[in-house]
């Protein structure tokens, strides 16, 4: 594979969806162009049907994963500057997406409205192009007028008193496990994470694996009678795309 810079990277995966790129993340862990870098099932890697992408139309988002938690504003407890976490932003490597794990008691998650218009100007003047949360958010009409993708828990029209708590920590959204730095690719699908030393080898070999979906459908739509459609399937399964050995007897 020639040579590409990291912002070339971006671009080509920007060319496919998610499920695309969780592919050769760790889906199909018996095909040859799947790296294998989670437990399919239970590594983390991607998110659960829990959240919503509130801007289909925006299509695919990448960037390095910024995170932030945020919680109720609690007086016996400090809260991290909202000002220090701009300055982070700012110097963090571009495009970014940030990436908040809400802490709210479960009776007020629904209602926790933290993000929106204000927030999503200050997000991408700082240089990101997507917000993944497991809150709801608000404004939806400024944010689609902003084009920063959100993935969130849905929409509400409110929140009350917040408080920053951390940033630059690990965090955890809908069942995904996020480092700082991670790589994270999001679009109406959900959102998927590997590492940034892995993205030459993801952008190595997702075209095989995309082609090869695309040479399998091609052929499941060409038969015209059950056994061809048979064939195909068998192909299709050869390639290790998890389903049991057994399912092709």
């Amino acid at each position: 594979m020639k040579t590409m810079s990291e912002q070339a990277m971006f671009e080509k995966l920007r060319r496919f969806n998610t499920p695309s790129v969780g592919n050769v993340v760790a889906s199909y862990p018996q095909h040859p162009h799947c790296l294998g870098l989670y437990d399919p099932w239970y590594g983390k890697w991607y998110t659960d049907d829990s959240l919503t992408c509130l801007l289909p139309e925006l299509g695919p988002a990448i960037g390095h994963a910024v995170t932030i938690v945020f919680g109720l504003d609690d007086p016996s407890r400090p809260a991290v500057s909202y000002l220090d976490f701009v300055d982070f932003l700012l110097a963090a490597p571009k495009p970014s997406i940030v990436v908040c794990e809400a802490q709210f008691p479960p009776e007020v998650m629904c209602r926790a409205g933290i993000f929106g218009g204000q927030s999503g100007s200050l997000y991408k003047s700082c240089g990101a192009v997507g917000l993944l949360t497991n809150s709801p958010v608000r404004d939806v009409d400024e944010i689609r007028k902003l084009g920063i993708q959100h993935i969130a828990r849905g929409v509400t029209s409110g929140h009350g008193s917040l408080a920053l708590r951390a940033f630059n920590v690990p965090v955890e959204v809908a069942g995904m496990a996020v480092a700082p730095g991670d790589i994270v690719h999001m679009d109406e699908n959900g959102a998927c994470k590997f590492p940034a030393n892995r993205l030459t080898d993801v952008c190595k070999h997702i075209d095989a694996f995309s082609g090869e979906e695309a040479e399998h459908s091609a052929l499941l739509l060409a038969a015209t009678d059950g056994a061809g459609i048979k064939a195909a399937w068998r192909k299709v399964i050869s390639k290790g795309v998890g389903l049991d050995d057994r399912s092709l007897k």
